[in-house]
Formats: C-alpha cells, structure tokens, sequence
C-alpha cells in the first residue's frame, strides 16, 4: 500500500489527510498539536511523534504549514530536516503558501538527494480541503508531474500543472494578493456607501448583478455584511503573510508595487491591531476604525 505523510494536519492538512484515507492510501500523521493527530488516527491514520519518524517511511510527503520558516526548519535542519532522511525515489508534496526562493531552494537540495520537490499550494479553504474539491497549483519537474497526479486527485477536483518549481506558489501568491485587494477595495467601497446613505446590503446585491461582481464577495461579503469576523474563512494573518510574500516576489521580479501597497498596509495594520485571528474581511473594521 502506497504511504503518505502528512506534516501538518490543522484545518487543512487534517482534510487532506482524511481524504487520503477515504482513497485507501496509509497514511502517517504529525503535528505540534496532539489532538489533531488522535483525531485523525481514530480515523485510522498511523500517528507519529516527530516528522523525522515518517520520512524514510513514506513515498510521498504533504507539507501543510504556516510559514516559510517553519517548512526551513522541518525539511533543511541541519540535525533534524526530514528532507536528508527520505528515500530515493520519493516525493514532497508542498501544500503550504511558500516563498518563491526558498521554494526553488528545496527543490535543487533535494533533486540532489534524489527526491522529487513540487509547490502545490491550495484554493478553496478549510471546506474544500474536507470535501476534496480544493483547487491544487503546481509546480516542479514535468517529467514527474504524472507520478503524484493520483494524490492530487484524492484531495483536489481542480489540479493545473503550471510550470517549473516556483510556479505554483507564483500563482498562489499572485491569487492571494487580488483577492486580499478586491476585500480592502470592498470594505472601502461598503464604508462610502454608507456614509453617503446607501446600506452596504443594498451594494452589495447591485455590486454582484452588474460588471463589479466577484467571487470574492460570495466568500467574504457575508462577514463583511454581518460584521461577523470571527466566522473565519482565511484568517487576516494568514493573508497579511501571503501579501507580504507577493511583495517581495514582485520587488524580486523589478515589479513596482504602487498598486498592492495599500493592501499591503491595511493587513499588516489589521495583525498589528491584534485581529490576526480574525476573518481576512476584518479590514472592513480596521478602515472603519480608520475614519472614527
């Protein structure tokens, strides 16, 4: 039977891993929060103390972390970096949101070694990832591509190969960077309406009738709406992170970012305001607080 590690398992990673299981593959689990592994294992995961316990074990691996900094340390630790302890032959699968760079980095360290490294981030959230309908972005070595296409379809329905490594993660970043400024320029836009005497309900339904519709607002307008921002589709810190790296992509790229800065500024103000756990459409509130 085909072994699967899953380094990772929150709100993503545990839904992927369930529908790994679900499509009869073994499945080897780990994160820093214990519960979330006994949960998955009581599904019939196979639970692991530390992620160097998986990796000469599986044939392919599934990153599903925070940052750039923590997928550095658990694949390249010069003691404890899973990447020197996998097989021949094998396949990291990375389904964070990752720096560009850093990406192209792993995959050259670990063709070395040997293993095929490809960037596979996600669209479509915590309930996507549940019901196997995520939208999977993929980057790496072609010729390889056909090798962990299966896996790809136990866990996403819309899969696109989109380039060499660093590809998927461009089209993440470039993904995350639109959407995180059609939510500012809807909060701007809700505000202005407002205070000119037209409810943001009432906006919103022309908005999504005529020319200004976007899935954007199908996502994060009823929050916007509700003001509910504790119902949480992609927390405000997790987009602050991904618009930080789509800055430096495009300052590495010699792209001016005249246009992103605004973003840019109002998520890092959100976090730095305490609302990181909150909704991505909490920057409503914080332009909102802006104009009190």
């Amino acid at each position: 039977m085909t072994k699967v590690g899953v380094i990772g398992c929150g709100l993503m990673g545990s839904g992927i891993a369930k529908n790994l299981l679900k499509h009869h593959y073994q499945v080897l689990v780990y994160d820093i929060n214990p519960d979330a592994v006994l949960k998955l294992a009581a599904l019939g995961a196979i639970s692991c103390t530390s992620p160097g316990e998986m990796a000469s074990e599986v044939d392919y691996l599934i990153l599903s972390l925070a940052s750039p900094d923590v997928i550095r340390e658990t694949l390249l630790h010069d003691e404890k970096g899973v990447l020197y302890k996998m097989k021949k032959g094998s396949f990291i699968l990375d389904m964070s949101t990752n720096d560009v760079v850093l990406t192209r980095e792993i995959h050259g360290i670990a063709a070395s070694m040997g293993v095929s490294f490809f960037d596979c981030p996600l669209s479509g959230g915590p309930q996507g990832a549940a019901n196997g309908t995520l939208t999977i972005m993929v980057g790496g070595n072609e010729e390889d591509y056909p090798s962990i296409f299966p896996v790809l379809q136990a866990v996403g329905k819309h899969i696109e190969y989109v380039g060499k490594s660093g590809a998927g993660q461009t089209v993440k970043l470039c993904h995350n960077m639109v959407v995180a400024g059609v939510i500012s320029l809807l909060s701007e836009a809700f505000l202005t309406g407002e205070r000119s005497g037209v409810s943001k309900e009432k906006l919103a339904g022309i908005l999504q009738k005529g020319s200004g519709q976007t899935r954007a607002m199908d996502v994060f307008g009823v929050n916007m709406l509700d003001e509910s921002f504790d119902d949480v589709k992609f927390s405000l810190a997790n987009m602050a992170k991904d618009v930080h790296l789509y800055h430096q992509l495009a300052e590495d790229s010699g792209i001016a970012t005249f246009v992103s800065d605004k973003t840019h500024q109002l998520f890092q103000l959100g976090r730095n305001k305490g609302m990181g756990q909150q909704d991505s459409s909490a920057v409503y509130r914080v332009l909102r607080e802006m104009m009190e």
